[in-house]
């Protein structure tokens, strides 16, 4: 590791594109939601807050940096 990296650590939060399991509808979502997100198109409940990381109810199809 580099002096900058020990210094400046990286956030352990990222963005996920996800797929809706009822309709495909692709979507991209933060991490850590406070709120419960649901799909655009059919209103299915995507991920649900759980103090932390959230609790995903759809298909993660990439890790958005």
């Amino acid at each position: 590791m580099t002096e900058w990296n020990k210094l400046i650590p990286k956030p352990r939060s990222k963005f996920w594109r996800v797929r809706c399991l009822k309709c495909n509808n692709e979507q991209i979502i933060f991490s850590n939601v406070t709120n419960k997100i649901n799909c655009n198109v059919c209103g299915e409940t995507l991920a649900e807050p759980t103090g932390g990381r959230a609790k995903i109810k759809a298909e993660i199809v990439a890790v958005l940096d």
